[in-house]
């Protein structure tokens, strides 16, 4: 039951410009991405894989992914993502610290809407023999 990950161009480019100071917190938070993803493919729901202390649920079904994991000190992260149960899809939004929190989940909300609007739309046209 795989589930292919979907990175946006804002992921990208915010993981690209990463402070390199935050080294620490990106990967304990790609780790962290990497179990949520293996427990997603083992056939758990987001529901059940989001008991992870590490596993935060964010208004509109998305769910934050924090830097817990090793290491002292480290600065309050998030990789914010999108599990699409439909299409076994896990979006990957966008990563933040604690200054950028609400902006990020601004843009993820609206990510989000984009998303289910768009898919509402292909389902509509499919009806419809288009």
């Amino acid at each position: 039951m795989m589930w292919a990950l979907q990175p946006t161009g804002e992921f990208d480019k915010k993981q690209r410009k990463w402070p390199k100071k935050y080294h620490r917190e990106l990967k304990n938070m790609l780790d962290n991405l990497s179990t949520f993803h293996r427990s997603l493919c083992m056939g758990g729901t987001p529901q059940s894989a989001a008991q992870a202390g590490f596993v935060h649920p964010e208004p509109s079904g998305v769910v934050a992914v924090d830097q817990s994991g090793p290491g002292a000190g480290l600065k309050r992260t998030r990789l914010y993502v999108y599990p699409d149960v439909d299409s076994r899809t896990l979006h990957l939004i966008t990563v933040g610290d604690k200054s950028s929190q609400g902006a990020d989940i601004k843009f993820s909300r609206e990510f989000v809407a984009g998303l289910l609007k768009q898919e509402e739309g292909e389902r509509k046209s499919d009806s419809e023999g288009g």
